[in-house]
């Protein structure tokens, strides 16, 4: 949704004023006290004419008087809106809008497109949805490429919907057996997979080429996961495979290891007692999850094991935010304290089966999983840090089990056994008024994608593109920048269309401003000349009956 406009207008309306200050409770007690008694949105009273009674004010019946003489500019009429608070205050009241209203606010008057789109409420909406954008640094109130908050955020937001449109797909071959891990890196472009050849394979994201393999790790690779610091492979050797990024190299890892100083960027943690399963990485922390029931959480920066977080069976999966780490493991899900190691939440028998696939959001506030009765739920995680859950949806797109799942706002993708890919649009469900129902089930998936024709063990969305992997050993990449440019062109095309008819519409209205005077006239004289017509068409049949006496 682009909120795009001119800074044009004069004020906030009532009714608008109105609704952004009912939502503001804390704020009420503040405009209190700036704006005494008298109702700042009401009319301004009549002055009398005379001079005796212009010093004495008579207000009308039903409206309070102030003990505050205000001074206003005598256009305005004494009337007051929101833009006559302090800029403080306003962006205070800011804080408490949604995206869509703070974008509808700032197309109000220039005060408040300033204010609006300058606003910190932008970085909170952006990081809530997508998280902060890979490279730039952790704590920041700038905004990475020179860009403010509100433009990256409208620009994935209109981003977003390119996954409904037309796509090409690329077939990836380079594997000699089946593929079991697929992770996509939008900000450096590259797609990393690794597979049962027990080789780790990088590709170009734009042309779909290959561009390094490693050597044999003599294992079946399950999982990768990287950063722009740290590439981390592990599968049924128990241990972790870890590439840091080499300064000036093109595609930040050299895995293949022909260069002098490839060496001191190679290392392997041990510690598990089982194949690995699951990886994920945080700025600080690399996770792991093992057949060994365990997840292990290392310290970066000193290559050694800080917490081990004990399960009741095989950990499947994992997802890690900001304090908390989500994990799977049987049919279980688990909400854990990655400072104490603290058990936070579960939730029992979340599937029929194993529970192979987790994702969650950015906002911690959700979680979905897919097991293997080819389910897909949708929790809430409610109360301080997530402490206890409900079941908000589910969705059954698939015959067979769910391997993994893959979430980028607002779209969950899905892959399972029976070849399938399922695109759900979470958008409208994650709204607090849509969450009334428990354990229902949702609209069927807005999407399916279809061209395997046998397992699908892994799935990656990102950067207009869907990644996945299975038996057949090659990696499939559907792309949808085709659409996102053809929804350019036709939003261009559509801004011109409406540009086009405001022009003419003021060209109709200056044009009726300056024949107004004339169109007037000429009414005026073509009402007198029917009154003469009349008047001579009687005249005549007056003679005519005369003449004919």
């Amino acid at each position: 949704m682009a909120f795009e406009c001119r800074e044009g207008g004069d004020s906030l309306s009532e009714i608008s004023v109105g609704r952004v200050w009912d939502k503001q409770a804390k704020s009420r007690h503040l405009i209190s006290t700036t704006i005494s008694r008298p109702n700042p949105f009401s009319k301004p009273e009549k002055k009398l004419l005379t001079e005796k009674s212009a010093s004495v004010t008579h207000p009308k019946k039903g409206t309070a008087t102030s003990s505050v003489t205000a001074v206003d500019d005598p256009s305005s009429g004494g009337r007051r809106s929101i833009t006559d608070l302090p800029p403080a205050l306003v962006s205070e009241i800011l804080c408490h809008l949604n995206a869509k209203d703070l974008g509808v606010v700032s197309c109000v008057s220039t005060l408040l497109y300033s204010l609006a789109s300058d606003h910190r409420g932008w970085k909170e909406f952006y990081c809530g949805r997508w998280g902060l954008p890979l490279g730039s640094p952790p704590i920041s109130s700038s905004s990475p490429e020179d860009k403010t908050w509100k433009e990256l955020f409208v620009e994935r937001e209109f981003r977003s919907n390119s996954y409904m449109g037309r796509f090409s797909m690329e077939v990836l071959r380079g594997h000699t057996e089946a593929v079991r891990s697929v992770f996509l890196l939008p900000a450096a472009k590259l797609i990393f997979t690794g597979g049962y050849d027990s080789v780790v394979r990088t590709w170009d994201m734009e042309d779909g080429l290959a561009i390094a393999s490693s050597r044999s790790l003599g294992c079946t690779i399950r999982a990768v996961a990287a950063d722009m610091q740290l590439l981390v492979a592990g599968g049924t050797g128990s241990f972790l495979h870890c590439w840091r990024a080499v300064e000036g190299h093109p595609h930040l890892f050299d895995i293949t290891g022909s260069s002098s100083t490839a060496a001191g960027h190679e290392f392997r943690l041990w510690g598990h007692e089982g194949p690995v399963t699951c990886i994920a990485l945080d700025s600080a922390r690399i996770f792991s999850g093992s057949w060994d029931m365990s997840v292990r959480i290392w310290d970066r920066a000193r290559k050694k094991c800080s917490m081990v977080l004990r399960h009741g069976d095989w950990v499947w999966s994992l997802v890690p935010r900001r304090t908390t780490v989500a994990t799977t493991a049987g049919g279980d899900a688990y909400i854990w304290d990655i400072e104490d190691g603290n058990q936070l939440a579960v939730i029992n028998n979340a599937h029929v089966g194993n529970a192979y696939a987790l994702a969650r959001t950015h906002s911690e506030d959700l979680l979905f999983t897919g097991g293997e009765d080819g389910a897909v739920r949708l929790f809430e995680l409610t109360g301080c840090d997530g402490g206890s859950s409900r079941p908000i949806a589910t969705w059954v797109p698939h015959t067979a089990a769910v391997q993994s799942l893959a979430f980028e706002f607002p779209w969950l993708v899905s892959c399972s056994s029976d070849g399938r890919l399922a695109l759900i649009d979470v958008r409208k469900l994650l709204e607090s008024g849509r969450r009334r129902f428990l354990a229902g089930a949702a609209e069927p998936p807005q999407r399916m994608l279809h061209g395997f024709g046998c397992n699908i063990f892994s799935v990656a969305v990102g950067a207009d593109r869907i990644c996945c992997g299975g038996e057949e050993g090659v990696v499939r990449v559907w792309n949808f920048s085709q659409a996102l440019e053809m929804e350019k062109r036709a939003r261009a095309l559509r801004g011109i269309r409406l540009e086009n008819r405001m022009r003419r519409r003021k060209v109709q209205l200056d044009w009726s401003g300056r024949s107004g005077s004339s169109e007037q006239c000429s009414v005026v004289a073509a009402k007198r000349n029917q009154m003469g017509g009349d008047r001579a068409w009687h005249s005549k049949r007056g003679v005519g009956g005369k003449l004919k006496a």
